[in-house]
């Protein structure tokens, strides 16, 4: 029965549509890599954090009860746990839309959007968003187990009698900060991709809406990144 759909499929999917979800992927890719790896003269928002990261868990190491330390972490790991359950609910919605195409083809053919006759296009429109809300979720479960990793090597720095920091603390403390910095890496790294899947969903309304999106979502990101109100503070010098 899908057979005659996949055989006009090329009718539907053109060129336009190929370049547009090929623009959608690899601004998601090249957008993630600019943030991770920007200039040191223009640092991201997200790099200008993990220093002050490193320098948390060194204050940590001289703080005699550090109940106020566990509450910040316990606090980061909410957020993974929340995005990855809204991902899962997401996803279910999105595998429970890919049974009722019929109504979508409807509401499309009411629109005039170009190949709304196959339900195969409009399933195919889905899976993207799809498959870009499961690395999402897969982004979020990691960082919330790096985040409990974090935890733990932070539980393993002594309390010295006396007070006082030694190099074996320093030692433990940096390695925690690197937890915590991979930790926050996947969390906005799955933020990233919910960014982009919103975006896809665009592609619903035709190739050129995706392009809109996409170059919108770019915006975003370049601004909270490079350009925001919360980046020039932590820039601001005393």
């Amino acid at each position: 029965m899908m057979m005659p759909e996949f055989a006009n499929l090329s009718n539907f999917f053109t060129l336009r549509d190929a370049l547009a979800a090929g623009f959608l992927l690899l601004s998601w890719a090249v957008s993630g890599y600019l943030i991770e790896h920007a200039p040191k003269h223009r640092p991201s928002m997200h790099m200008l954090m993990q220093s002050y990261r490193l320098s948390w868990m060194q204050e940590m190491c001289r703080r005699d009860v550090r109940i106020f330390d566990t509450n910040i972490l316990s606090t980061l790991r909410q957020g993974p746990s929340f995005f990855g359950s809204a991902c899962m609910i997401a996803i279910g919605g999105g595998l429970a839309l890919l049974g009722q195409t019929d109504r979508l083809v409807s509401v499309a053919q009411d629109l005039n959007v170009e190949g709304a006759s196959l339900r195969v296009v409009w399933e195919a429109k889905i899976l993207l968003v799809i498959v870009i809300l499961a690395s999402a979720f897969l982004k979020f479960v990691w960082s919330h187990r790096l985040f409990g990793y974090c935890a733990v090597v932070m539980a393993s720095v002594p309390n010295l009698d006396g007070g006082g920091v030694t190099e074996d603390m320093n030692e433990i403390a940096r390695k925690a900060g690197y937890l915590n910095i991979y930790a926050a890496r996947s969390f906005n790294r799955g933020l990233r991709a919910v960014y982009f899947a919103l975006a896809g969903l665009s592609w619903l309304l035709g190739p050129e809406a995706l392009v809109i999106a996409t170059v919108f979502t770019l915006f975003t990101l370049y601004r909270r990144e490079f350009n925001s109100q919360s980046r020039a503070v932590v820039l601001a010098r005393r």
